[in-house]
């Protein structure tokens, strides 16, 4: 069966049983229909988070053979409650954008699926609709006050930084003229659109703890610049109340369920290549505070989503991993060995061993960390014994715990020994994360550090732009602040072709975004781009809906 024939026939508890399992009376919860509900913040207890295991689950270099790092995550948040650990699954809220791309649904797969899988993949409770909504509304602001004659703030339309964004793939609107029209249709200027998952607003939205701190952080968007040179934030033009009151409902985590009727919170939607990649810090705090494990993701690989984990997320929140579980496949791996891809279902040996050097370079990324890891393979129909084995050989050799896990197969039941393993790395693991770079470090040193360390590259190379960026970093005064750079998910280089462990390469930043009120600067590197296209065959074509509602097409 397909994914979508599976959820169908799951057999889902109305949200309310969900919620007992964790505590929560119905009259607590804040219902959207039968089998989804928002929780309030008051649950979070920080005397209870840290007293439970948070586990971090990332992946190899992604690969058009796919690695299942969410149908993993879902399934071990399953074997870990089939074996007695009281445990949700926190998780990212699906884009539209990858939805009808090159991906289709974002909801796990098979036997590891969250439900309602449709509801989920599509506007779930509104709650990127609320951020693209927040965040066209600064921009209309904007172009308002630039209009305005008699309460301008003197912007200088030239510098506005502020772009809109939409929950779409839409290359079109990479670069824009807003304004034409005549005196009345205001100024006209150059700007353009991010995909919603890209907006600082998701970022803000994904790393503040309260209501007080969302506002502060809407208050310190970098704007652009006056006429006279002077930095405008969102607080200037008195934006941010209004821009909170749109994500009122959008900042409460929402409670769904898995397959097997796991307890799955999901919240907040960034892309780990552009953008931080990870659920909202409000979330993940919630999971910890109602059960004893959570298990959560990162998105793309453990260079992109699981690096700014540790060194935004976690330095911003205090959390801090108790396990870290790297997925890995027999496929991907292979296809970065040099296998077609349309032959990566055939045993090759030989093109697993040289593809197994991105699963190596990951590993000594993760000890980097001061974390407690274990990979885990993804199992698939087609995969040998002596390849799954031989994955088996080389992380026994780095000295990593390894396991075979049949997530899209047999859900919980097929983690059970990795949520064994998983159970005890996280109780026994004494070891706090430790950070790659100090927020204190100069914007270029963070940069190299990253290049260097996590990707492998030779050095770091600036475009004019991007020198002229770093000077307005330094004058703003945020060059002591995080750093989230965008580049490509499909190679440790900035280069999407470099497959496997690529070496002596230069990683090139183009230009150097700001996102004062979420923490952090995003150098851009290579050819990435926050707006991402439709590919020649999207996902879109083969979806379609019958005259009773029911979904086709929506893997």
């Amino acid at each position: 069966m397909t994914d979508i024939e599976i959820a169908r026939k799951a057999k889902m508890k109305p949200i309310t049983e969900i919620a007992e399992q964790l505590g929560i009376n119905h009259d607590d919860l804040i219902p959207y229909g039968k089998y989804k509900a928002k929780l309030p913040l008051k649950f979070i207890d920080p005397n209870k988070i840290s007293q439970h295991k948070l586990i971090l689950v990332s992946a190899i270099s992604p690969t058009p053979a796919g690695e299942g790092k969410t149908t993993v995550s879902i399934g071990l948040s399953q074997g870990l409650n089939r074996i007695g650990k009281k445990t949700t699954v926190v998780l990212r809220e699906p884009s539209l954008g990858p939805v009808f791309g090159i991906k289709g649904g974002a909801t796990g797969g098979g036997y590891s699926q969250v439900l309602p899988m449709e509801d989920i993949n599509l506007h779930f409770t509104g709650d990127f609709s609320a951020v693209e909504k927040a965040h066209n509304l600064l921009a209309a602001i904007i172009d308002n006050n630039i209009q305005s004659k008699t309460r301008s703030l003197n912007i200088d339309p030239r510098t506005v930084y502020w772009k809109r964004v939409m929950d779409m793939n839409d290359r079109s609107l990479r670069n824009i003229i807003v304004g034409l029209g005549g005196t009345s249709s205001g100024i006209p200027r150059e700007t353009g659109f991010d995909i919603t998952a890209a907006s600082e607003i998701m970022a803000i939205l994904c790393l503040a703890e309260n209501m007080q701190d969302l506002k502060k952080r809407l208050g310190n968007i970098f704007v652009g610049f006056t006429f006279d040179k002077k930095p405008i934030y969102a607080r200037d033009l008195k934006a941010e109340g209004a821009m909170a009151t749109l994500l009122k409902d959008a900042m409460l985590p929402n409670l769904v369920q898995t397959l097997e009727n796991t307890p799955a919170i999901i919240h907040g939607g960034p892309f780990a290549n552009i953008a931080q990649g990870t659920n909202t810090v409000i979330a993940t705090k919630m999971g910890l505070s109602l059960s004893d494990f959570v298990v959560t993701e990162a998105g793309f690989g453990f260079d992109l989503g699981a690096e700014k984990f540790m060194d935004i997320k976690c330095e911003s929140s205090g959390l801090s991993p108790n396990a870290v579980v790297l997925v890995a496949t027999v496929r991907a791996l292979k296809y970065h060995g040099a296998v077609p891809l349309k032959e990566i279902s055939q045993p090759n040996l030989e093109g697993l061993k040289k593809g197994i050097a991105n699963l190596q370079k990951h590993i000594e990324n993760m000890k980097m960390f001061n974390i407690c890891p274990i990979v885990a393979i993804n199992k698939f129909a087609t995969d040998t014994q002596e390849e799954l084995d031989y994955v088996k050989q080389v992380c026994n050799e780095m000295d990593i715990p390894v396991a075979v896990a049949d997530v899209w197969g047999k859900g919980g039941e097929g983690t059970i020994e990795l949520a064994e393993k998983v159970a005890k790395i996280a109780t026994q693991c004494t070891s706090r994360h430790k950070a790659l770079y100090q927020w204190e470090w100069t914007p270029e040193v963070k940069i190299e550090t990253i290049a260097k360390k996590i990707y492998g590259a030779e050095a770091v190379d600036y475009t004019p732009q991007a020198k002229d960026d770093l000077k307005k970093i330094y004058s703003l005064g945020l060059d002591k602040v995080a750093v989230c750079i965008a580049k490509t998910q499909k190679s440790l280089s900035d280069n999407p072709d470099l497959l496997g462990r690529p070496k002596d390469f230069v990683v090139t930043v183009r230009q150097i975004e700001v996102a004062a009120g979420a923490g952090f600067i995003i150098p851009i590197t290579g050819q990435i781009m926050r707006m991402p296209g439709l590919p020649a065959e999207p996902a879109s074509e083969k979806m379609d809906v019958d005259n009773e509602g029911n979904i086709t097409g929506l893997f």
